[in-house]
């Protein structure tokens, strides 16, 4: 599976400059929309990390996901 669409506002990575997206800020927030299909994500926040799941293409995790990106 391919990143095509922005994990943090939903919009195609080619579409438009996803400046706010790639603030040092946002990679700590957990992915709310998924990268393959777009689709809103359910996310769960706990004090050990998130988890985030599209209904179509699973579950992921902050233990799945590198610190540098």
């Amino acid at each position: 599976m391919s990143t095509v669409y922005c994990v943090h506002c939903g919009q195609p990575l080619s579409s438009r400059e996803h400046d706010q997206c790639r603030t040092p800020r946002a990679d700590f927030e957990p992915p709310r929309y998924c990268s393959v299909c777009a689709r809103r994500m359910v996310v769960q926040v706990t004090p050990s990390g998130w988890t985030a799941r599209c209904s179509r293409h699973g579950e992921t995790s902050s233990a799945d996901v590198s610190p540098t990106g």
